[in-house]
């Protein structure tokens, strides 16, 4: 009888107390977990991913690969703090009139589209609510993105935020520079500065010669795009004393700005029950 109750007893145990307790994240990278680790995971301790998209194209004094090095260090630096997981990042992307230049890589639009709406649907197919998009790449790139993360989630039921970076915080550029910036000028070169002093090679640095402002809609296009240092706004926003510690300031800004914005997300998402 005594055996009876007691095995009566653990059967009326609430079930979680029979389960062994969730093993803490050993990483937040995809790329870096064993597939049992990323089934007790997703979606039981998290449901959110970063996506990290960028392309290789020129950008001034700095390595080609600027829009890569930007969102991964984005992604690596809210991840805790927004508990998401870090997917693999998407390297080629729509580099458009600055694909000619060395080194540069251009994916186009019809190739680009479909593999990554393949890439988010294997996100929603992972058990992930929350697709979080970080962008690195600006031109058609950034519209593209938006229609597919959109269309995703309208279809899916998937929530998703595309963040394109140097847009989000064009604010603290003017609070950090006191002027504008743009594609390889002063924001972003200071941005990849402080992510590795060693990625800005000012040996290279010619000064303002080496930028264009970028033309008025419908004025005057050019392709390759005369300079890999393009201006928001003509007269200011090249790279200039390449000050470190103001580099370090812009990075944090960045960064907590972007943090903010995807809590803010996050947390809005869930008040309106869509989590």
């Amino acid at each position: 009888m005594k055996r009876l109750i007691l095995a009566l007893g653990i059967l009326a145990m609430p079930a979680a107390s029979q389960q062994a307790p969730a093993r803490p994240m050993t990483t937040r990278l995809m790329d870096d977990l064993n597939w049992l680790e990323f089934r007790q995971i997703v979606p039981g301790q998290t449901k959110t991913v970063l996506v990290t998209v960028g392309t290789l194209e020129p950008h001034g004094v700095v390595n080609n690969g600027a829009d890569n090095t930007a969102p991964v260090a984005i992604a690596r630096a809210i991840a805790a703090d927004v508990n998401a997981l870090i997917a693999p990042h998407v390297p080629y992307g729509v580099t458009g009139s600055m694909a000619p230049y060395p080194g540069a890589m251009h994916i186009p639009e019809e190739a680009f589209r479909p593999y990554l709406r393949a890439v988010l649907e294997g996100m929603v197919k992972n058990g992930f609510k929350n697709i979080v998009v970080i962008n690195g790449h600006g031109g058609p790139q950034t519209a593209i993105l938006q229609q597919v993360a959109n269309e995703l989630s309208l279809a899916r039921g998937v929530n998703t935020l595309v963040v394109n970076w140097w847009a989000v915080a064009s604010d603290v550029t003017l609070e950090v520079f006191g002027e504008e910036g743009g594609h390889a000028a002063i924001n972003e070169t200071a941005f990849i500065q402080a992510i590795d002093p060693r990625l800005v090679r000012k040996e290279l640095y010619k000064g303002k010669e080496m930028a264009t402002p970028n033309p008025a809609p419908g004025s005057w296009s050019a392709t390759p795009f005369p300079s890999s240092i393009t201006l928001y706004k003509e007269g200011q926003g090249w790279p200039k004393d390449f000050d470190q510690a103001k580099a370090e300031e812009y990075f944090r800004k960045v960064v907590a700005r972007v943090k903010s914005l995807t809590l803010d997300t996050l947390k809005k998402w869930e008040l309106a029950g869509f989590n």
